[in-house]
């Protein structure tokens, strides 16, 4: 019986601040626990500059190729928040003031005692024909047009959106790991590796190397979603480190977690 489709997933890191350096991105690293938690492949992530044209390309790009998008970043209220411009441009809707957004942003004001100006107006500002996105940390809404998911690029307030769109998104099968630690290099183990790969192509195989200890140690990552099949990867791949322990005059044990 064939597999069933896997769930998969691009994120679209929006900003010149990132691109610069001056901030430092740590939400592609929240997106791809969040994805492999619910079973979903975050396959693609794009990082681009506050440029209308650019925004339009690579949300374009990667909504035809994956089940779902998410974006992060440039639905602020200054000039330089363009992402809600962009990517209404890209579906070829409307941008006007969304009123049910503009309520709820105008309700926390009042409590808070904030100005409703212009520039905050703009964060009210929704493509014709998308749903909203909860933020229960600054009441500004994220949105959802097809298949994208549009979320602000400070990580509070991005993670607090990520868990409103849990319900409404579709999992996949959830992917399991096994690493396991081999006490020789990678080009010892290279080789072997790459034929191991090649029996099982399902099961995707890394090798990382941990640096900075005081003898070698090369990490052997195993993922998949059939249990099965990974549990007789890892068994093929602990034999070959076994034996290269051997070979090195180590202790043929392989340690794995």
């Amino acid at each position: 019986m064939p597999s069933p489709e896997p769930v998969t997933a691009a994120l679209v890191v929006i900003g010149d601040e990132i691109l610069s350096g001056r901030t430092k991105d740590v939400n592609i690293g929240t997106t791809a626990d969040y994805c492999t938690e619910l079973g979903i492949e975050l396959r693609e992530v794009r990082v681009v500059s506050d440029v209308e044209d650019e925004i339009i390309a690579a949300v374009n790009a990667v909504r035809a190729r994956y089940t779902y998008v998410f974006t992060t970043g440039g639905i602020g209220p200054t000039h330089d928040d363009i992402t809600a411009d962009a990517v209404a441009k890209a579906f070829g809707v409307a941008l006007p003031i969304n009123a049910e957004a503009r309520a709820m942003m105008e309700e926390r004001w009042k409590q808070s005692g904030t100005e409703v100006n212009e520039a905050r107006l703009r964060m009210a500002r929704i493509p014709v024909g998308a749903s909203l996105i909860a933020n229960s940390v600054s009441a500004a809404p994220g949105f959802r047009i097809g298949n994208v998911h549009v979320m602000a690029g400070v990580p509070k307030i991005m993670q607090a959106m990520l868990e409103a769109i849990r319900p409404t998104l579709r999992g996949g099968d959830r992917i399991k790991s096994i690493t396991l630690r081999c006490r020789v290099g990678e080009g010892t183990i290279g080789g072997p590796l790459g034929q191991i790969q090649q029996e099982f192509p399902d099961v995707k195989m890394g090798s990382y190397p941990q640096m900075g200890q005081s003898f070698v140690m090369t990490e052997l990552v195993l993922r998949s979603a059939d249990e099965l099949r990974l549990a007789e990867a890892a068994a093929r791949v602990r034999e070959m480190v076994a034996e290269a322990h051997r070979a090195a005059g180590l202790s043929p044990e392989v340690e794995a977690y």
